[in-house]
């Protein structure tokens, strides 16, 4: 590629997984008459988003060797006012990258699917869901307006939906996507918000042309308060973060997702769109630093989402809940980062996280593969030498997860930490110690999952559920034999651990090759800004930095690497050595574990409280409001009226002259008395 990014081949990576899902889901679906099999759907939709990875990367190359931008309108919808509603690109440093991670990472699930869903019924309108949600990310990253960006970021929630509730016949999945959807409308309602702000004060949706208003916004103050107005747009937009990279207490809606198939738990909830909002924020890097009110309440929610959701992953014993909280800590900690103005370190973490939990996300599907669709660790065990190539990938997942020094995890997540140290903000002191604690947290349930999963005594006879389904219980026939008719584990086919292996190289060297330009170039130049006069975190990280490998050697003796070597060795000796030493504290703790149990009692919260105070407050409206006010006392209290008015009037309209007659002299007998009496 050249210096000069072309439009037109820029406007081929959303279009070719776009084309995929759109043939995929018109012509080998019911809906289309099922024209095209199986083997023709998998193979336009991974073509497609082959073709989208290929461009993305050579993108990227034009971008990082060139020094290649591109920002312009495609196509322009509208103009109210003098607002203009545009589809356009925006391609730099930061839009490079996450169009070769969604894509990467997408192209990975699209090969892991073909073994994964073989043997399941919607196999064709699955891969028209993931090449759709493909197209829905890219646009949302590529785009360089904030009509586009709501676009995207509607988008990606509405095939999240669809994804969620894919097996559409189980209860608990129909409940997961109507519960992912509602808790999402609350964060895009904050979302749309700050957009509206941002039109409303700027008069623009354009991202330069709000930047470059920037300094201006900052000086309002919003109306009717004595709030900046820059830090409400600030705090609206990050409510919709809140929403969709899953803070708490928006957080609620992921670990039910875990309803939908294993794919998409990789794909969208692991490695790209809860990752929307961080990309987001980054983004919206002028506007941010504007407000040191805004970083603080970032700060806070996420330290607050890395701690505490980290605890709760401690207790699943789901293979696919583990690593989904997980995600949520890991969520938290690159929300830190953003709040400590580190926003180049938040969007690495992101790009090495994608790989990693994508990866063992994908490593957990396999696993449930090759237990018979058990997801339930306890009765698992010594599966690391029925499934040796799962076994490996998985254990660099795990340790890249935990940050060990060399691993991709260790870079991202050892600067995140530092970064908040040097932070000066109100509440880094507390985010500090939450993203310290967090890594003796992460350490100790990764490697109690990888523990129990693939060493010690095999237990998966054990299983009292022995026919426990990762689909859905009522449709066993769902089921992914792969030819295996006895109850031993066994390795997945090479379409399942193909992605394994190309997921664990970046997972384990990508961190080392890539901190120094993309922390400490000009990797994110033009695309991220940071006001080094009031906040210096990423001054002091480069001024601390001597190199990956020193980096990493200076790693070995941090509290950190000890933190994380302490979470490792107390999981081995409670769930390797002395397995009765869980259960006693589980008893003397049981106050502690049934909070953690009941996930800090959020749920109940939303459902007793909220969503129940909700129906409460909509009954009376509607009882009081609508049904007695507006048809009983308006609507049906006006007809009322005029009916018993009418009623009177036609008795006295009789036809009999003589009635008139008398009502005459009524009333002029009416009229004399009143002037002879009052008006002497």
């Amino acid at each position: 590629m050249s210096a000069t990014l072309s439009a037109s081949t820029l406007l081929a990576v959303p279009l070719a997984p776009l084309v995929g899902a759109a043939v995929a889901g018109l012509f080998g679906t019911k809906f289309g008459g099922n024209h095209i099999g199986r083997k023709v759907t998998h193979s336009l939709t991974i073509l497609g988003v082959l073709v989208a990875f290929i461009i993305s990367a050579m993108t990227l190359k034009s971008v990082v060797v060139d020094g290649a931008r591109f920002n312009a309108t495609l196509y322009e919808w509208m103009i109210v006012g003098g607002l203009k509603m545009e589809v356009g690109f925006l391609v730099d440093g930061l839009t490079a990258m996450m169009m070769c991670v969604v894509t990467f990472v997408s192209l990975m699930v699209h090969i892991y699917t073909i073994g994964y869903m073989e043997e399941d019924d919607g196999y064709n309108r699955f891969f028209s869901y993931i090449s759709l949600f493909t197209f829905s990310m890219l646009m949302l990253v590529m785009s360089n307006n904030m009509l586009q960006l709501f676009f995207g970021w509607e988008a990606v929630g509405l095939v999240s939906y669809l994804l969620i509730g894919f097996w559409f016949n189980k209860p608990t999945a129909i409940f997961a996507n109507m519960k992912a959807f509602l808790v999402n409308r609350v964060g895009d309602f904050g979302f749309i918000l700050g957009i509206g702000l941002i039109a409303a004060y700027a008069g623009t949706l354009n991202y330069g042309e709000a930047f470059a208003k920037a300094n201006t916004l900052a000086g309002i103050t919003f109306p009717g308060t004595e709030w900046m107005l820059i830090t409400v747009i600030c705090i609206c937009l990050f409510i919709g973060a809140m929403g969709k990279s899953a803070q708490f207490p928006l957080h609620v809606w992921l670990p039910d997702s875990m309803e939908g198939p294993t794919p998409i738990s990789a794909l969208i909830h692991a490695a790209t769109m809860v990752t929307a909002g961080i990309f987001m924020v980054a983004r919206m890097s002028p506007l941010f630093e504007l407000s040191d009110t805004a970083l603080s309440f970032i700060l806070v929610i996420g330290a607050i989402t890395a701690l505490f959701m980290g605890f709760l992953g401690i207790i699943q014993n789901d293979i696919k809940r583990v690593v989904a909280y997980s995600t949520l800590s890991q969520l938290g900690y690159m929300t830190v980062a953003l709040g400590a103005s580190a926003y180049s370190v938040a969007v690495f973490h992101l790009m090495t996280h994608a790989f990693f939990k994508a990866l063992l996300f994908l490593g957990a599907g396999s696993v449930i593969i090759g237990m018979h669709h058990n997801q339930d660790i306890r009765w698992m065990g010594g599966v690391r030498k029925y499934m040796p190539i799962t076994w490996i990938t998985s254990l660099i997942g795990s340790l890249a997860l935990i940050g060990t020094p060399l691993f991709s995890g260790f870079y991202s997540k050892d600067s995140i930490i530092e970064a908040v140290h040097e932070s000066h903000l109100w509440g880094a002191n507390f985010a500090y110690y939450a993203v310290l604690i967090g890594v003796f947290v992460t350490a100790f349930y990764s490697f109690r999952m990888y523990f129990l999963v693939f060493h010690g005594k095999e237990r998966y006879d054990q299983n009292p559920d022995a026919h426990h389904d990762d689909h859905h219980a009522a449709h066993d026939d769902h089921g992914h034999g792969h030819g295996h008719d006895d109850h031993k584990p066994h390795e997945s086919p090479w379409v399942v651990w193909l992605p394994l292996v190309l997921l664990a190289i970046p997972s384990a060297l990508i961190g080392f090759y890539t901190i120094d330009p993309m922390l400490f170039g000009e990797f994110f130049k033009g695309a991220i800004f940071v006001d080094g006069t009031k906040h210096h975190a990423m001054k002091e990280l480069e001024e601390a930095f001597h190199g990956p490998l020193a980096m990493a050697k200076h790693g070995l003796t941090a509290m950190p690497f000890w933190l994380a070597l302490a979470g490792v060795v107390l999981s081995y000796y409670m769930y390797m050595i002395n397995p009765a030493l869980p259960a006693a504290i589980k008893r003397a703790c049981s106050p502690i574990y049934n909070l953690l149990e009941n996930k800090y009692y959020l749920d109940w919260i939303n459902e007793n409280i909220l969503a129940r105070g909700a129906r409460l407050l909509g009954t009376g409206l509607w009882k009081g409001g609508d049904q007695a006010l507006i048809d009983g006392a308006v609507v049906n209290g006006s007809w009322k009226v005029i009916g018993r008015i009418s009623s009177a009037v036609r008795w006295i309209q009789s036809g009999y002259i003589y009635h008139y007659a008398f009502a005459m002299l009524l009333g002029i007998f009416i009229l004399m008395t009143y002037f002879v009496w009052f008006k002497r």
